[in-house]
């Protein structure tokens, strides 16, 4: 056989192994009933913590696998990463990404210097462990508008997520934000037009492809169109996560559950172009639990 230019022989080397790191596309043999499924689309994760009453990461796996679940999130940094390559061969599930570990207790919106300066080495640490283990983003919640005024958090915590960067680039892990209550980027007392404005000028003073957002369907129902927001935010939207939402009760609910209009979401997903990974946040529970989490996420988005 002719021997392969060195260069084209490591650019192929670099797609085989960007291509492992997700799942064989599913062949879809009839278009769900739902008007803009997303069948073909989206990929169904999970967080780790879901999967209970399990003694080894191994079995957590494979029953996330059978559950009907595509890949799985850990926590980082503090994992196992042997143990967690262990599981995924073992298993035949990838880890499409992981959530940073102490980002609601050390917080990179904190006025104290060693706080900032233990957050941005937890996220370091984070991205560097979430590719070892063959995932693709880390999931950041920046901090809690308790910390100080917004105009203060906001540079305070730019400044420091920003000295990160270079490592996710390295590694080729991107920071995905999360919106969640934390009483940051929206008006936590507000009512349900509020828009995403915020959260899209926050992304885009990073100027950095390797920030963008882990967009949680759920958690902001009570105060806006989460289609619209979807709209708004566009392609900063890397990941999605996904949990019900009554605004009527004002309250989390299980997945197609609540008031939540996925319809909505799946057309604005679709109008956005989306392709990728959705993950569950849920309870959880064991295998049964697990099917059950797994087949609300394809009634909800047509898959």
């Amino acid at each position: 056989m002719t021997s392969l230019p060195r260069r084209e022989f490591l650019r192929r080397s670099a797609l085989l192994a960007a291509g492992a790191a997700f799942p064989v596309a599913r062949q879809v043999t009839a278009a769900p009933d739902a008007p803009d499924a997303l069948a073909g689309r989206l990929y169904k994760t999970l967080k780790i913590g879901m999967v209970k009453n399990v003694p080894t990461l191994t079995e957590k796996f494979k029953i996330a696998k059978e559950a009907g679940f595509h890949g799985i999130e850990m926590n980082a940094p503090g994992l196992d990463i042997e143990e967690t390559k262990k599981a995924i061969v073992e298993s035949g599930l990838p880890v499409d990404g992981a959530v940073c570990a102490s980002h609601w207790r050390i917080r990179h919106t904190s006025a104290d210097d060693a706080t900032r300066a233990q957050a941005l080495h937890d996220l370091k640490n984070g991205l560097r462990q979430t590719r070892a283990i063959g995932g693709h983003s880390l999931l950041l919640v920046v901090g809690k508008g308790e910390d100080g005024p917004e105009n203060e958090i906001w540079e305070r915590s730019i400044e420091n997520i920003s000295k990160a960067i270079p490592v996710a680039a390295e590694e080729g892990v991107t920071i995905v934000i999360e919106n969640v209550w934390n009483q940051f980027l929206y008006d936590h007392e507000g009512g349900h037009d509020q828009t995403a404005d915020k959260f899209v000028k926050y992304v885009d003073e990073f100027r950095s492809p390797w920030v963008g957002m882990h967009f949680d369907i759920g958690n902001h129902w009570k105060y806006g169109s989460m289609g619209d927001w979807i709209r708004q935010l566009g392609k900063r939207i890397y990941k999605l996560d996904v949990k019900g939402f009554s605004r009527a009760e004002s309250k989390f609910t299980a997945i197609g559950e609540g008031d939540l209009d996925f319809a909505d979401v799946r057309k604005a997903l679709n109008e956005i172009n989306y392709y990728g990974w959705c993950a569950a946040e849920v309870a959880g529970g064991g295998l049964e639990e697990l099917k059950i989490v797994s087949d609300q996420m394809d009634k909800v988005f047509g898959l």
